[in-house]
């Protein structure tokens, strides 16, 4: 478990779980938040023997986003300050979307701003009934950042981001679910539970072809289907000959479970 108090590292064999740790601010992030995330995105990155990354809040929020308190205090010199965390947010969004293993979001509680972003970059994204989720930025008079401009009309269509985002729009669990935001949502008391069993059954499949699967799902949006079919064409073949692939063949004609681990 690392030992930077904002943000706790831990491991439980092949799983890292990175957990926002200033409950009583809402897990907001500042600047040493949002550098020891990025810290730690690339560790999970870099680690092989990291197969799932699951990210959640300690307290009741998941996070408020950035410490707005911190941007009141910072006065004239805020500009800079954002220039400065969105340099490490943003690094460790990339990180944690481009890496070659899945990523969990377990949201333990409201998120708002930079928070709803990482709270909706899971693979898998699971929202306890008592998480609610607000863009907010227009509310203090600034735009979003996180990618959240990137993902929401990639998850919900163009129409409904702009609902989202102009009229700062509060979604409940249920209606984040609904939307496509989030996977589905669950019992408070069953989240830590659901999150870590689907994060063990990651862990435990071919890693490699899961990181396949991530960028060429991150990547159609941008590519002709005629691009987008090489491009699997390419996949497929590269992850037939690895031994994850004839692992999994293999098990499949003696008919038996693979070991993937």
């Amino acid at each position: 478990m690392s030992t930077n108090p904002s943000l706790l590292f831990e491991r439980e064999g092949a799983v890292a779980t990175l957990r926002l740790n200033r409950p009583d601010v809402g897990n907001a992030l500042d600047i040493p938040l949002a550098r020891s995330l990025m810290e730690a995105a690339i560790q999970c990155d870099e680690d092989d023997a990291i197969r799932c990354v699951v990210l959640t809040g300690n307290g009741r929020m998941f996070c408020a986003g950035g410490d707005v308190g911190a941007f009141a205090a910072a006065g004239d010199s805020l500009p800079a300050m954002l220039k400065e965390i969105t340099a490490y947010l943003h690094a460790a969004i990339t990180r944690l979307s481009r890496m070659g293993k899945p990523l969990v979001t377990a949201v333990n509680g409201p998120a708002a701003g930079a928070g709803y972003s990482l709270a909706v970059l899971g693979d898998i994204a699971l929202a306890a009934r008592s998480a609610h989720f607000t863009l907010a930025y227009t509310a203090l008079g600034l735009t979003p950042d996180g990618g959240s401009t990137w993902l929401l009309p990639r998850l919900v269509g163009l129409r409904r981001a702009q609902e989202l985002a102009l009229l700062n729009k509060r979604l409940s669990a249920e209606e984040a679910a609904t939307l496509g935001l989030v996977t589905r949502a669950v019992d408070d008391a069953g989240l830590g539970a659901e999150a870590g069993q689907i994060a063990q059954q990651l862990a435990a499949s071919a890693t490699p072809a899961l990181g396949k699967v991530r960028n060429l799902l991150l990547t159609s949006f941008s590519s002709t289907l005629e691009a987008q079919m090489e491009a699997e064409a390419r996949s497929i073949a590269d992850s037939s000959r690895t031994r994850y692939g004839r692992e999994g063949v293999a098990a499949f004609v003696t008919r038996r479970k693979p070991d993937f681990t």
